[in-house]
């Protein structure tokens, strides 16, 4: 099963194109205009092993804050368009990865349904050109976008750029990890018969 997803997305603050394979090899090609947002999402498509075509226009002279809600919302999208009805998946990924000072926890849960729960706080602004205060708001457009239960908690770091890191790389592992599929699992893993 190839699980693949194609969304084109415009309005007047962005203009988005991107294709998602799940079962993928971690290649990706990423332009956003944010250099930093960009090396992020290329560690979740390496980490994830998901190949990962993005392209953004957005309306960068007026801030960050659309392209990264937005691509959030673009990728949570395609996440749930290409895992498609969730028969056999695991459903559940979790992952505690280091980066030099920073440990972060990733847990997901693809039920269907969005929540969000978020806890860091980060020492500086900014990390080359990205508002770290965006980190957040990409991460919850995502889960949003996919109708996935997403919990990340910083353990420890005190440097922003290794714990942006840590969290995009954890996210990629727990969702490999998520929509992996388990030959025990006879249709959907729910005693309610159905992810919704």
């Amino acid at each position: 099963m190839a699980r693949t997803a194609n969304i084109n997305r415009k309005t007047k603050e962005t203009d988005i194109t991107l294709n998602l394979k799940i079962n993928g090899a971690g290649i990706s090609d990423v332009h956003t205009g944010i250099g930093f947002f960009d090396h992020m999402l290329e560690g979740f498509s390496k980490h994830g092993f998901f190949d990962l075509t993005l392209h953004v226009n957005g309306d960068l002279h007026v801030d960050g804050h659309h392209t990264v809600e937005d691509t959030g919302i673009v990728l949570g999208t395609a996440i749930r368009e290409a895992i498609g009805d969730k028969a056999g998946i695991r459903r559940y990924g979790s992952f505690i990865l280091p980066m030099d000072d920073a440990l972060c926890l990733c847990a997901i849960d693809l039920c269907g349904r969005p929540y969000f729960a978020y806890d860091c706080e980060f020492p500086v602004e900014r990390v080359g050109e990205l508002d770290t205060e965006l980190v957040k708001e990409f991460f919850y457009a995502v889960s949003y976008g996919a109708g996935m239960n997403l919990h990340i908690k910083m353990l420890n770091g005190a440097n922003a750029h290794h714990m942006i890191e840590a969290m995009f790389k954890a996210f990629g592992k727990a969702l490999d990890e998520a929509t992996s599929y388990d030959e025990r699992i006879k249709g959907v893993l729910s005693t309610k018969g159905a992810l919704a």
